[in-house]
C-alpha cells in the first residue's frame, strides 16, 4: 500500500448487508485512487447495524454518511438528522427517496448538505448524473427503461430456456439476483419507486410513489414468451415517465410500470440478464440509451462510491496520471468482409485458401448476384487487424476480384448473465 499524505475523509456507514459490506471492501481497495483524485483519503469511520455501532457517535465522527439500510424506518430519521447537522449523505434507498424525497431535499438545501443517490436507480447505470448534470438544460419528453435487474433476469431466462416464472425466479434467487422475499421486485413496486425519482428529476416536479401505477410480472407465463419469440418480440418490465399535453395547453406527466412487448429494433429490446437500461428522449438530443448491471452488491457499491467521490472536495486541476500504460493497436475483432468477383469456378476455393493462410475462419457467408455482378459477403471470426489486412492485400490481387475488398468491424460483445 502506498504511503498516504492526504487528509482523511471519514465515511459513516449505515447498514452492512450485501451492499454495505461490498462498499466497505471497495472503499478500502480504492482508497489510493480516490486520494490521488481528490487529495483526501476516504476511510470508514463507523458502521451501524441492529447490533453494532451508535448513530450519534458515527454522526459526530463522520464527514459524510452512506445509508444502505433500506426501508423507510429508521433510515429516514438518520438521514434527516445527518442532513440537519450539515453532513453530506449518499443513499441507495429508492423507497425513502420516492416517499419522502421532497422533505429530504429541502433539509439538505437548508443546511448546505449534499444528498446524492445515483445508486438508488439503475444500479451502476449513471442515469441520475445524466439527468441532473449532462442534460440539466434539456427539455425532457420521456424517460423509460428497464430499471429492475431481478425482473429482467427472470424474463430473460424464461425467454431463453422456456422455464416457468417460478423456475426462473428460483434461479434468480439462487444466483443472488433476487431476494428471499422478491415481492417488491416482481410486483413492480421497486421499479415504481425508481420511476418516481426519475420523473421528479426529469420534469422538475414532485412525484410521490403513490402517483405511480404499476403492474408486475407474476402473471407472465412461458406461453407469453413463446408468442413473443414467434413475432420477433421481447418481453420486458418497462417503467415510463412522460409528458402528456393537456387541453389547456399545459403539460401533465404520466408515470407507470408494466410488462411490454418490444420490437427488435427498440434500444431496450436486447437488454438481457440482470442489466438495466434507460432511454431519455428530448428534442435537443433525440434519444440516448445508457445501460449496465442493475443488480448485485458490488455494482451498487461502485455507484455509491462514485457519489462519495462527487461529494468530496475536487482537485483544483486534473491530476497527473499514475500509470503509463502501453497503447495496443493490433487487437482482435470480428469483421464483415465484402468482395466483388467474377462468378467463375474456383473463386470460393481461392478466397478460402487466402483466408486459411492468414488463420482466418468464416462465421457466415452469403452470395448475391451472378456473372460479373457477383458479391460475396461474409462475417469472419475474430482476428487481429494485421492478419486481416494481409488477407485483403492477397485477395485484392486475385484475378477474379473486381474491386478492393471492404472490411467493417463487427461488435459481438454480449452481456454476461
Amino acid at each position: 500500500m502506498s504511503e498516504s499524505s492526504g487528509a482523511s475523509f471519514r465515511v459513516g456507514l449505515l447498514g452492512h448487508g450485501t451492499v454495505g459490506a461490498a462498499f466497505e471492501a471497495l472503499i478500502a481497495d480504492r482508497a489510493d485512487a480516490v486520494e490521488h483524485l481528490t487529495g483526501q483519503r476516504p476511510e470508514v469511520s463507523g458502521v451501524l447495524t441492529r447490533s453494532r455501532g451508535d448513530f450519534d457517535e458515527i454522526l459526530a465522527s463522520s464527514d459524510l454518511l452512506v445509508e444502505v439500510m433500506g426501508g423507510v424506518d429508521p433510515a429516514k430519521d438518520y438521514v434527516l438528522r445527518a442532513l440537519s447537522a450539515g453532513k453530506h449523505v449518499v443513499t441507495a434507498n429508492k423507497q425513502l427517496l420516492s416517499r419522502h424525497g421532497a422533505e429530504l431535499w429541502d433539509v439538505a438545501r437548508e443546511n448546505g448538505a449534499q444528498l446524492r443517490f445515483e445508486a438508488a436507480v439503475g444500479g451502476v447505470v449513471p442515469v441520475i448524473r445524466v439527468l441532473t448534470e449532462s442534460l440539466a438544460g434539456a427539455h425532457i419528453e420521456r424517460v423509460h427503461g428497464i430499471v429492475n435487474g431481478t425482473t429482467n433476469f427472470i424474463l430473460t431466462r424464461m425467454a431463453e430456456t422456456g422455464a416457468s416464472y417460478a423456475a426462473a425466479l428460483a434461479e434468480a434467487q439462487a444466483l443472488g439476483f433476487a431476494e428471499s422475499d422478491p415481492t417488491d421486485d416482481v410486483s413492480g413496486a421497486d421499479a415504481a419507486a425508481k420511476m418516481a425519482i426519475l420523473a421528479r428529476l426529469a420534469f422538475d416536479t414532485t412525484v410521490d410513489f403513490d402517483a405511480v401505477r404499476f403492474e408486475g410480472i407474476e402473471g407472465i407465463t412461458s406461453d407469453d414468451l413463446a408468442y413473443a419469440q414467434k413475432l420477433g418480440l421481447s418481453l420486458k418490465l418497462i417503467g415510463t415517465a412522460e409528458r402528456v399535453p393537456q387541453d389547456d395547453g399545459t403539460d401533465g406527466i404520466n408515470v407507470r410500470v408494466h410488462p411490454a412487448f418490444l420490437y427488435a429494433g427498440h434500444p431496450l429490446a436486447s437488454v438481457g440478464g440482470s442489466f438495466n437500461a434507460v432511454t431519455i428522449e428530448s428534442p435537443a438530443i433525440t434519444e440516448i440509451t445508457i445501460s449496465g448491471p442493475g443488480a448485485g452488491g458490488s455494482q451498487t457499491a461502485s455507484a455509491v462510491l462514485g457519489d462519495v467521490i462527487s461529494a468530496m472536495i475536487p482537485p483544483a486541476s486534473t491530476p497527473q496520471p499514475r500509470h503509463q500504460l502501453p497503447i495496443v493497436e493490433d487487437v482482435p475483432s470480428a469483421y464483415y468482409l465484402h468482395v466483388e468477383v467474377e462468378d467463375e469456378p474456383g473463386v470460393l476455393a481461392q478466397l478460402a485458401q487466402v483466408l486459411g493462410l492468414q488463420g482466418i475462419s468464416v462465421k457466415s457467408f452469403v452470395q448475391q448476384g451472378e456473372a460479373e455482378h457477383a458479391q460475396l459477403s461474409m462475417v469472419l471470426h475474430p482476428v487481429v487487424e494485421s492478419r486481416l489486412r494481409g488477407a485483403i492485400e492477397l485477395i485484392d490481387g486475385l484475378p477474379p476480384v473486381r474491386a478492393r475488398p471492404r472490411a467493417i468491424r463487427v461488435i459481438e460483445e454480449q452481456f454476461a448473465e
